[in-house]
């Protein structure tokens, strides 16, 4: 696996998809996964850069993580803060710029890749608050985030929600849109295939937003629970990640798994990602 898997490859048609497989856990789960044949792990961003924390404890996270096989590679839930808005009439932007700072500079010391941008609370539009106008505060703030991202080489992944959990960036489609504008290499789109399915997101509406996305995403269809515990094709979506290049990391963000479901989850993964790269499919 490649020390930053966020480009696409040169040839298409190759062997795999992804470069690695990885999960959203916990700082109390994460040793407890080094046997069970994952590339990375993704932690939240309060659990483990705790930016709201002095360096000091920053620096005890930071030893429990040393060394951890698999690497902690990607952090998730970015703004949690409730006080910090990226959108609508309490929009806070130098807040919010100091905080990602912090965050920044931290996941470099971690040697953090990926920060997850989902955080609802922190781009809700507020009732009456004009759409437009929260489009032109999100590029503005991602617009600042791009070069201080840059600075600790980081990659912000812009991540679409469904409908029930945000009334912002519902499609992929919004995603990509922001993105273009913002036009910074390190703020990037995640595709997350449970969210994409949830609202109504097809394998061609994927494929228009791939030039910008740099990290997938994924869960069962059904209740958002870890691949194999299901049904769910995931092989339309995977054929548009190889037709396109896609050559990055997947990360299962599933609810209530258990160790022992790693293995099929991985197998499940990998047996799709095989189908789809098989010359005569």
């Amino acid at each position: 696996m490649s020390a930053l898997p966020t480009g696409h490859a040169e040839e298409p048609a190759r062997q795999r998809v992804f470069t690695g497989v990885g999960i959203a856990t916990n700082m109390k789960t994460m040793a407890s996964l080094s046997k069970a044949g994952l590339d990375f792990i993704t932690l939240s961003t309060s659990g483990f850069l705790v930016p709201d924390e002095n360096d000091e404890a920053f620096s005890t996270k930071l030893a429990a993580a040393k060394d951890l096989k698999p690497p902690v590679l990607a952090v998730n839930g970015f703004i949690r803060p409730a006080h910090l808005k990226c959108v609508g009439p309490d929009a806070n932007h130098d807040d919010v710029m100091k905080w990602a700072e912090t965050v920044f500079r931290r996941a470099e010391l971690a040697g953090v890749k990926f920060v997850v941008f989902g955080s609802n609370g922190s781009r809700r539009v507020p009732k009456d608050w004009p759409l437009e106008k929260a489009r032109s505060q999100f590029v503005e703030v991602l617009k600042r985030m791009g070069p201080a991202a840059q600075k600790h080489g980081v990659v912000v992944a812009l991540e679409q929600l469904r409908p029930a959990e945000c009334n912002f960036l519902n499609h992929i489609r919004d995603g990509a849109e922001i993105i273009r504008k913002v036009d910074h290499p390190n703020v990037r789109l995640l595709a997350d295939l449970y969210h994409m399915k949830q609202s109504g997101d097809t394998p061609e509406d994927l494929r228009a937003a791939m030039d910008v996305v740099v990290h997938v995403e994924i869960a069962e269809f059904q209740n958002r629970t870890i691949p194999g515990t299901a049904d769910s094709d995931f092989r339309p979506f995977f054929r548009v990640l190889r037709e396109t290049g896609y050559s990055g990391l997947v990360n299962i963000e599933a609810s209530g798994w258990q160790n022992a479901q790693l293995p099929a989850a991985i197998m499940k993964i990998r047996a799709q990602e095989a189908a789809v790269c098989d010359p005569s499919d």
